[in-house]
């Protein structure tokens, strides 16, 4: 599959007519050449890859992209799906289910400390992809050998990581909602313990970390908004002038753009952030 990527030595003035293709629900977007074929959004097609032909849905119409966006020459799309290509495409994910089943029995017959997640059929049947996870490295080429007798085709199994395992699978966020990761969420961005420390949330693990056991993606959502708020307004201990007293600032609010502050002789009260100098 060919991903959207810089390329070193291109120019950017020249324009490549392109489609945004997913395979998986809330999968990465990849671009194709459309091959003068009229496409759009949401048509289901056959598309070029490296691991050979693959179903994917069309999630962003034809249109141009420079070289900046791209790694030319791309892959190409073949064809619109036709009815033969929907049926194959069912019944790969009857055959996964099937799959599935039987490799959970290898892996119990060989006692390998792994967990099964998931499994792939490529469109053309050239190879099963079995994804699971485990704490550490696993010595499954036995298990590899018994799968490859069974289904009589390339066997790869791809170890993932616990957010992979979460987006996979899905299910529902402490708020709850489905999975940002399991809904729209096309790739998993860099997420920090600073960002949640910059909305003042609390820094108790269980309260930032989502059902992976990792910080929650959505700590990143509102990350640059909070940050240029803490920008605008003055730190918590802050000295500021107020009514033409000193006071301290105890707390901020990022949303109602306020401040609560203390005079040395009075309680701690709210003021708009307009009301003080600083």
């Amino acid at each position: 599959m060919e991903e959207t990527q810089r390329p070193k030595d291109n120019s950017p003035s020249e324009l490549y007519k392109v489609v945004g293709v997913r395979f998986k629900r809330a999968g990465k977007i990849y671009y194709f050449d459309p091959n003068d074929l009229d496409l759009k959004k949401d048509q289901d097609v056959i598309v070029e890859t490296a691991r050979g032909l693959e179903y994917g849905k069309v999630k962003i119409g034809p249109k141009e992209v420079t070289t900046t966006e791209i790694t030319p020459p791309l892959k190409k799309v073949i064809r619109v799906a036709g009815e033969k290509d929907q049926a194959q495409y069912q019944e790969n994910q009857d055959k996964e289910a099937h799959a599935f089943r039987v490799c959970l029995e290898k892996i119990k017959q060989h006692q390998l400390d792994m967990k099964l997640i998931d499994v792939e059929y490529t469109f053309d049947r050239n190879k099963v992809i079995f994804y699971f996870t485990a704490d550490g490295r696993v010595d499954f080429r036995e298990l590899v050998k018994d799968l490859a007798s069974v289904f009589r085709t390339r066997i790869e199994l791809r170890q993932i990581g616990v957010r992979d395992e979460a987006k996979m699978l899905g299910g529902l966020g402490p708020c709850g909602r489905s999975l940002c990761c399991a809904t729209f969420l096309g790739e998993f961005d860099p997420v920090s313990i600073k960002m949640a420390k910059e909305q003042n949330l609390s820094l108790n693990p269980t309260k930032i970390s989502g059902i992976c056991g990792r910080l929650m993606c959505c700590l990143k959502y509102e990350s640059e908004g909070y940050r240029e708020s803490n920008c605008r307004l003055p730190g918590v201990g802050t000295k500021v002038e107020y009514q033409g007293k000193e006071a301290t600032v105890i707390e901020q609010n990022n949303l109602k753009e306020s401040l609560v502050i203390q005079l040395p002789e009075g309680e701690p009260f709210e003021v708009p952030l307009g009301e003080v100098n600083y």
